[in-house]
């Protein structure tokens, strides 16, 4: 019998059976995270990732920490350094999305909470939740909008819970497998948002050259 369930309710072992997704611990698999240089990074944007970082930091003296709080401290001017709100690139929000099995007895339903495009081609997803979620809660939800997305290989999302980042690279072929970046957190003591500007300008700079399409 067909059943529908939520984005939210799907788990890493749904994702196994149903998808036969594999997780990879092979540090060769997924060295776009590790390829940007903060040289790249200038005075100017770490002055400004360094208010945006102050900025969360009071956000969070005053609870609950709310996602779209998220959205307004963080990512919003981590796109706007980056170029995403920029053509060619444009953005949807809450974009509803359906993701079937391959023997059609399951649906999962959700909406993205940003997904930045090129004409019609998926470039970004954006997954975050507020701070009292854990990267894991958000790893199995952002897997499944990947697996869903339109792009034929290679997707790349990035999970922003409160003052952590952790980025995810899936390889939909031959058989899906994803790995994880390190996770880069606001509570350490260099403001490692420079890290995750870093990585964003990279996986940009080959979505303008066409070499990958990403999936944030």
């Amino acid at each position: 019998m067909l059943q529908t369930i939520c984005y939210n309710n799907i788990s890493l072992h749904d994702l196994k059976t149903k998808f036969g997704l594999q997780r990879t611990f092979d540090k060769t698999f997924f060295p776009e995270w590790q390829l940007p240089k903060l040289t790249e990074i200038t005075p100017e944007d770490r002055a400004v990732l360094d208010r945006v970082r102050d900025a969360y930091f009071n956000l969070i003296e005053y609870p609950p920490l709310l996602e779209d709080g998220v959205k307004m401290v963080i990512l919003a001017p981590l796109l706007n350094l980056t170029g995403f709100f920029l053509h060619p690139f444009h953005i949807k929000s809450k974009y509803a999305i359906k993701l079937i099995t391959l023997d059609k007895d399951l649906i999962i339903e959700g909406k993205i909470d940003i997904l930045i495009l090129k004409d019609q081609l998926w470039i970004m997803v954006i997954g975050s939740k507020q701070a009292t979620f854990s990267i894991e809660v958000g790893l199995a939800q952002i897997l499944a909008y990947m697996l869903a997305s339109n792009t034929p290989s290679n997707c790349f999302g990035m999970i922003a819970i409160g003052s952590s980042f952790v980025f995810v690279k899936l390889v939909k072929a031959p058989v899906p497998c994803y790995a994880l970046s390190q996770i880069f957190a606001l509570n350490n003591p260099r403001n490692e948002l420079y890290n995750v500007l870093a990585i964003l300008r990279h996986l940009e700079c080959m979505a303008l050259s066409d070499d990958l399409a990403v999936a944030v």
